[in-house]
C-alpha cells in the first residue's frame, strides 16, 4: 500500500509540474525577450564594426601608408595638390586631454567613492549618490557651453592668456564627465568587500582609516582599477564637449593653455563636409577604426580586471 500512494503521489506532483500556467508563459516569454536583447547588442557592435571598416576599407589598402599616417603631424586632407592624412598631432591631442582629466578625474572620484562607501552614513550618502547620477545626465553638449561660456573667461582672467579654450579647458570639463562612472563603478567595487573583513580588522583595534585603506582598498583594488579604465574610456570617446572647448587646433601642445584637436572631434566636424566615397571621408571612418579598437581594449581590459578581481 505504501509503494502504491507513493507512486499515486509522484505522479501528481509531475503532473502538477508539467502544468503550463499564465505565470510560466510569461516568464517564457521575458527569458526569450533577455536573450533576443542580449544577442542583439552583440550583433549591433559587430554590425557597426563591419560598416566602418567597410567605408575606411579603400583608405586602408589603397591609400594608406603607416608612416605618414601614425608619424605625421600634417593632417591636410582638403588640400588639392598634395594631401597629409598624418594623425600623430590628433593622438597626442586626444592623450593630452584624456591623460589631464584623468590627473584631475581619479584622485576625486576615489576620495568620493571611499566617503560614500565607507564614511557617509545614511541620508548624507542617498543624497550624495543622487548628486553623482545627476552630474551623469547632463548632457555633453551642455558640458561644452559651461567649458565655452565659464571656463574660458575664468582661465583667462587667472592665468593672463589670450585663449581659454585648450587642454586645461577641456581636462576639467572632461574630468567632470568622467567622475560620475568612475565614482559610482569604484563605490559598487568598495561595497563589494565583505563585511567580515572589515569586523575582523576592527576586532584587532583597527581604526576606521586602518580599516579602509589596509583591508578595504587592497580588497577592492582590481575593481578600482576597472572603474579608472572605464573613466578613461569614457574620456578617449568624448566628442561634443572636446569639440567645443580645446580650441580644435591641429598642434603639439608644449602647455595646458595650449589648444589641440582630439579624434573625435575631427571625425565629428569634418565628416558632414566630405564627399562620400571620397578619399577624406575613408580615412575620417578608419579614425573611427582606430577609436573603436582603443575604446575596446580598455573595456575589455577593464572586463578581464573585474573578472580577475572576482576569481580572486
Amino acid at each position: 500500500m505504501d509503494k502504491a500512494e507513493n507512486i499515486v503521489n509522484e505522479q501528481r506532483l509531475g503532473e502538477h509540474l508539467d502544468y503550463r500556467d499564465k505565470a510560466w508563459f510569461w516568464d517564457k516569454c521575458f527569458e526569450i525577450l533577455m536573450f533576443v536583447a542580449g544577442v542583439s547588442a552583440i550583433f549591433l557592435i559587430i554590425s557597426i564594426f563591419f560598416f566602418i571598416t567597410k567605408e575606411g576599407f579603400g583608405f586602408l589598402f589603397e591609400s594608406f601608408s603607416f608612416s605618414e599616417f601614425l608619424l605625421s603631424v600634417e593632417w591636410r586632407p582638403t588640400s588639392l595638390s598634395n594631401p597629409n592624412y598624418g594623425i600623430l598631432a590628433l593622438v597626442i591631442g586626444t592623450a593630452s586631454v584624456t591623460g589631464f582629466a584623468m590627473l584631475l578625474a581619479v584622485p576625486f572620484s576615489l576620495c568620493a567613492a571611499i566617503f560614500i562607501s565607507e564614511f557617509a552614513s545614511g541620508r548624507t550618502r542617498e543624497i550624495l549618490k543622487v548628486l553623482i547620477e545627476l552630474l551623469a545626465a547632463i548632457p555633453s553638449v551642455v558640458w561644452g557651453f559651461i567649458g565655452l561660456s565659464i571656463m574660458n573667461p575664468l582661465i583667462i582672467d587667472l592665468f593672463n592668456v589670450p585663449v581659454g579654450l585648450g587642454i586645461l579647458n577641456s581636462g576639467i570639463i572632461l574630468a567632470l564627465m568622467a567622475a560620475p562612472i568612475m565614482t559610482t563603478i569604484a563605490e559598487d567595487a568598495l561595497k563589494a568587500v565583505p563585511d567580515t573583513y572589515r569586523e575582523a580588522a576592527e576586532a584587532l583595534g583597527a581604526t576606521k582609516w586602518q580599516v579602509t585603506f589596509k583591508v578595504v582598498l587592497p580588497a577592492a583594488k582590481n575593481g578600482l582599477v576597472a572603474a579608472i579604465l572605464l573613466g578613461v574610456g569614457r574620456g578617449f570617446g568624448e566628442t561634443m564637449a572636446v569639440l567645443m572647448t580645446s580650441g580644435h587646433s591641429i598642434n603639439l601642445p608644449t602647455s595646458p593653455f595650449d589648444s589641440v584637436r582630439a579624434l573625435t572631434a575631427t571625425i565629428a566636424a569634418e565628416l558632414g563636409e566630405t564627399a562620400v566615397g571620397s578619399e577624406h571621408y575613408q580615412a575620417l571612418f578608419t579614425l573611427g577604426i582606430l577609436l573603436f579598437l582603443v575604446t575596446f581594449i580598455i573595456n575589455l581590459t577593464a572586463d578581464i580586471v573585474v573578472k580577475g578581481n572576482k576569481g580572486n
